[in-house]
């Protein structure tokens, strides 16, 4: 296969190959790849904590495994501001590129932990384009109900595109789930009763941050608005629709109790 720089070309997407740079993307407490799902991996790149795009353009690649990265865009770098302490960039994508973010899968194996390497002729062959993908990556099929943990981010992205196997397989399913809070552990332990089960209940967490809940609800005043994007969603325990609210009340009950969410979580009943 092509090598990346040389890919973008045969599309017409021009890279300054004198004066641009790769931005190797990963991080853990917002990940890049969960900003491309939801649409502002723009955004992401441009905060940045240091002057690191002082270039004319910026080939943004996303950590996925193996040394595999999701090629997200070509960016025409456009000035900067500094404020607290942080440098934020202005930057435009490069026309041309709509059919291909998202889809190419390129081979780059990292030498050192360096995020931001300048592209040179040498080192272009180390981008490799190893899979051109039917369609642009996207938040993945629901992974069943034994295996579903996401972020705030993927849940908010799950439920404003309405992916249709995450609905269908949470609407009308009553369960017990579980919020966890990222930056101390503290646990929320819940069910879902009504008509539209899982989804209907955890669409109102990414509406308002809380879902009604009392105790969600102070931790965000007390914390701010802006940590719920520190909370994760997973399921402990489903019930299909027949089974009575009585019944996934008493397993809720059991799960607080086994998670000791009442006297270390924010359960307060």
């Amino acid at each position: 296969m092509a090598n990346l720089v040389d890919f973008l070309r045969l599309y017409g997407v021009n890279v300054d190959c004198s004066n641009y740079k790769i931005h190797l993307a990963t991080g853990s407490e917002y990940p890049p790849l969960e900003a491309f799902f939801a649409g502002t991996f723009k955004e992401w790149q441009e905060n940045q904590a240091q002057r690191n795009f002082e270039c004319e353009h910026v080939i943004g690649l996303i950590g996925l495994q193996s040394n595999k990265w999701l090629f997200a865009g070509v960016y025409r770098m456009l000035g900067h501001e500094v404020a607290g302490g942080r440098c934020y960039y202005q930057s435009e994508e490069l026309p041309g590129q709509d059919e291909i973010i998202g889809r190419i899968i390129v081979s780059h194996s990292r030498t050192s932990r360096a995020s931001y390497l300048w592209g040179t002729p040498e080192t272009e062959n180390s981008y490799i384009v190893s899979e051109l993908r039917e369609k642009p990556m996207s938040v993945g099929d629901f992974p069943g109900y034994h295996a579903t943990t996401v972020s705030y981010e993927v849940l908010k992205t799950i439920v404003s595109q309405g992916v249709q196997s995450w609905k269908g397989a949470l609407t009308s399913l009553k369960g017990v789930y579980l919020i966890v809070d990222t930056t101390n552990g503290s646990k929320y332990v819940g069910s879902a009763l009504g008509a539209d089960g899982l989804w209907q209940r955890w669409a109102s967490y990414v509406h308002t941050g809380h879902g009604g809940n009392v105790e969600l609800r102070a931790v965000l005043r007390e914390k701010g608005a802006e940590h719920v994007e520190h909370f994760q969603y997973s399921i402990l325990e489903i019930a299909d629709s027949h089974a009575s609210d009585e019944y996934v009340r008493e397993r809720e009950s059991y799960w607080k109790e086994a998670l000791l969410s009442r006297k270390f979580g924010y359960n307060k009943n």
